[in-house]
């Protein structure tokens, strides 16, 4: 089993949470996700996650603080996905990879059809902010 750790965006404006939507192209199509991507072998998690947003989104984020990681596995690999909490610093949201955005209020994140391994982080970010 292939094991990939990958790395995730919380962003939080005004109270809101982005949640991002994958394309039909993408392996897990149509399901929701928080934002980031593969930390190559180099990288910092930190610095993976503040080079992916810009890829994906065009935008810069600053790192507030790391929440709980998740292990989560799929038919053909093992996720370790290392979520943070992060604010925009600059840049206009523009999806270059994904279908759709949404902002979300946090007593609204567990109504999308997360990816598997992105669901634990919805509910952690949904309690810390009840």
């Amino acid at each position: 089993m292939k094991r990939l750790k990958v790395t995730c965006a919380v962003i939080e404006k005004e109270g809101l949470f982005l949640a991002v939507q994958r394309s039909t192209i993408m392996p897990l199509p149509l399901k929701w996700e928080f934002p980031g991507g593969k930390i190559e072998e180099s990288e910092s998690e930190e610095n993976a996650l503040v080079r992916e947003i810009e890829e994906e989104l065009s935008l810069k984020i600053s790192l507030v603080a790391r929440l709980n990681p998740v292990t989560h596995d799929y038919e053909d690999s093992q996720i370790l996905l290392v979520p943070f909490l992060a604010k925009i610093e600059s840049g206009h949201l523009t999806l270059l990879e994904h279908q759709s955005y949404k902002w979300l209020a946090h007593s609204e994140l567990l109504t999308l059809d997360w990816a598997d391994a992105d669901l634990p982080v919805a509910r952690e970010v949904h309690q810390k902010f009840s």
